[in-house]
């Protein structure tokens, strides 16, 4: 019999400061918690960064808190000889042993002078909660530094739009929608693509900077041409939309890409629930609410239905009914861009 699921551990109220993972500053002892991986490794290396500026003979030493040997921790934060700063990262607190959790609960109460000691808790499971409530009280002199997981739309682009905030870039708002748009399943490739974008380009950030780096990518993601024929933006919905075909893409996935948008949008409109709410009653992640309600910006009931209607139309020509699947998939991105039945 399988055993029964524990129940999730409640939040507890922190009474420790919180710092933003873009900016982290070293205490006693820092907390980084949640699930978001990039995050949490920006969060690191600029507390090691800033501790190595201090002192370029940083002594940093790795524990795995799930793997642990006992009186590691004490041995490794201990002053040295010389008596270098010591950085301590230690991983896998989420599974940590019973002997490292005992020791860490220990160490909160004597911390070692000139010993910075990060804790990786990704929350993946309530192992070392009594560990985190402690640093939460305040016992150690700690910090924490929160990466939520980023699921919504909205807090991709926050996320992109911050990458090149903190490197004093501008990029255009087209340009970060294409970005985001092109690397919208892996946070730790739009980060890479933002970093390089940075590193590479002079000057303001163009969407014709972005098509030269990642063109292939934005106009081949069915998505994108949904997105961009969702929005009313008919040039840019044929340009993409034929860019797409030319490099191979099959009409089917973006006829079923821009169904997939429009039922999603005509399950929301005109409700007025709580993103959470309504999400948890249709099936649907609350992010992909939010996400439908701004596609709806423009739009009508008439407007909708007229576009559902061609949707079921394109689908089956694409799948065989018709003899030209690039016309059908074609007339469907116009009605659709246009908001209007075809021809009118």
């Amino acid at each position: 019999m399988p055993s029964p699921r524990r129940p999730a551990a409640k939040a507890t109220k922190s009474a420790i400061p919180q710092i933003s993972w873009r900016s982290p500053q070293p205490a006693p002892l820092v907390l980084i918690s949640g699930p978001e991986e990039i995050c949490a490794e920006r969060a690191t290396a600029g507390i090691r960064e800033y501790l190595r500026a201090e002192d370029p003979s940083l002594e940093v030493t790795d524990v795995r808190a799930d793997d642990y040997a006992p009186g590691t921790l004490f041995a490794v934060s201990s002053p040295s000889l010389f008596g270098e700063p010591r950085l301590v990262r230690v991983s896998g607190v989420e599974k940590c042993s019973d002997a490292f959790l005992a020791e860490a609960i220990r160490y909160l109460e004597a911390p070692q002078d000139g010993a910075t000691i990060v804790l990786r808790h990704t929350g993946a499971s309530v192992r070392g909660k009594k560990l985190l409530d402690a640093i939460r009280s305040g016992a150690g002199g700690g910090v924490e530094i929160a990466c939520p997981a980023v699921k919504r739309d909205s807090d991709r682009f926050d996320f992109a739009a911050g990458e090149f905030q903190a490197a004093k870039r501008r990029i255009a708002p087209p340009a970060l929608r294409a970005l985001v748009s092109a690397f919208a399943d892996d946070l730790t490739e739009l980060a890479a693509a933002c970093q390089q974008l940075i590193s590479d380009v002079e000057g303001d950030i163009t969407e014709q900077i972005v098509a030269r780096y990642y063109g292939g990518r934005v106009e081949t993601t069915a998505f994108a041409v949904a997105d961009t024929a969702i929005a009313g933006r008919y040039g840019d919905a044929l340009v993409t939309l034929r860019h797409a075909l030319s490099s191979g893409a099959d009409p089917v996935p973006m006829v079923a890409a821009i169904a997939s948008k429009l039922r999603t949008m005509a399950r929301v409109a005109g409700t007025r629930e709580p993103s959470a709410a309504l999400a948890a009653r249709i099936g649907m992640k609350d992010w992909q609410v939010d996400r439908a309600r701004r596609d709806l910006a423009g739009w009508t009931e008439s407007s909708l239905g007229i576009a559902i209607q061609a949707a079921a139309r394109a689908d089956a020509e694409v799948k065989g009914a018709s003899r030209d699947p690039v016309f059908a998939v074609e007339r469907l991105v116009t009605v659709v861009a246009t908001r209007a039945p075809y021809g009118t």
